[in-house]
């Protein structure tokens, strides 16, 4: 059984459709890219499936159970954890206080979360607002470990930072795949560090999925004709 089961959603903004059938299966352990350029409904399709934009339709499901009809807090409770677009930290607060806010029970503790991202253990008492960019990202991706999730999703998690920043979070992300179950769902460009975790990928153009299958069969075609590259 998949641990997520996306199945031809629809999302409208108001009279403007935006997804038109989108299909993404994710099962325990397994890590997924999502792809397509930009402006093709890759952060509505996650907006979707956490529950933050409500389905014209189609149809979300977490280990079987339909989540049409839960409100975002529910989502993250089931095991869903989000690392959104933006980052999103909260400013006034530490970098342990950020931590702490979002921490459930379970294997993902501060002194763990801070051994896979050293940096922040450096920086425990400093306010969110004072990390760059690259901190800032990491603080977002221990914050949702925190939360003890079976899935993780990963919205542009590299876009914009430095190349060495970019490596430290992909060999986190590598980590994650290597020593842990949790199941991974990535949206980003690079389909070259892609390929070093992902064990499948969906490419949706235009609101629609147009391609799915082994990362390993993506062929420079399909990425010429979807992604632009």
């Amino acid at each position: 059984m998949s641990l997520l089961s996306v199945e031809d959603i629809c999302v409208a903004y108001g009279p403007s459709q935006a997804l038109f059938g989108v299909s993404i299966e994710v099962g325990p352990g397994e890590v997924m890219a999502l792809m397509g350029r930009n402006g093709m409904g890759k952060t509505t399709t996650i907006r979707a499936i956490c529950r933050l934009i409500g389905l014209s339709g189609g149809a979300v499901r977490f280990d079987g159970r339909d989540m049409a009809s839960w409100p975002a807090h529910r989502v993250a409770r089931a095991g869903v954890g989000l690392v959104p677009e933006g980052r999103r930290c909260f400013a006034p607060l530490t970098v342990e206080e950020n931590l702490i806010a979002a921490a459930r029970p379970g294997e993902w503790t501060l002194p763990r979360t801070v051994a896979l991202f050293p940096r922040l253990g450096e920086r425990l008492g400093q306010r969110a607002a004072s990390l760059s960019g690259g901190e800032q990202q990491m603080l977002a991706i221990a914050r949702a470990l925190m939360t003890n999730p079976r899935l993780l999703i990963l919205d542009e998690a590299t876009e914009g930072l430095a190349p060495v920043v970019r490596q430290e979070i992909w060999a986190a992300l590598r980590r994650l795949k290597e020593e842990t179950g949790v199941a991974i769902l990535v949206v980003d460009k690079s389909l070259r560090e892609l390929a070093t975790i992902a064990d499948r990928a969906v490419v949706i153009e235009r609101g629609s999925t147009v391609w799915s299958g082994s990362i390993r069969d993506l062929t420079g075609e399909v990425s010429e004709r979807y992604l632009g590259v």
